[in-house]
């Protein structure tokens, strides 16, 4: 999946969305889980990132939201 922006979502990306801040934590489609978001829990859904809002929990997402944007990328 890619942001609206053309780059590619990655796990341990920091994100907003709607000016709340989330982090990737799994990326079904490259198949690259965190220790917390194993594969055989999330890989059931087949495509698409795994992304962790404080504010409101896990969302599963195919296709980005207009609002969704990279803040900053782990090397």
């Amino acid at each position: 999946m890619n942001y609206c922006s053309g780059e590619p979502v990655r796990v341990g990306d920091r994100v907003t969305l709607g000016g709340r801040p989330g982090v990737v934590v799994c990326s079904i489609d490259d198949g690259v889980y965190t220790p917390d978001h194993p594969a055989p829990q999330w890989a059931c859904l087949e495509a698409g990132v795994m992304i962790d809002f404080p504010d409101f929990g896990l969302i599963h997402y195919t296709e980005p939201e207009s609002d969704l944007l990279l803040m900053s990328r782990q090397p």
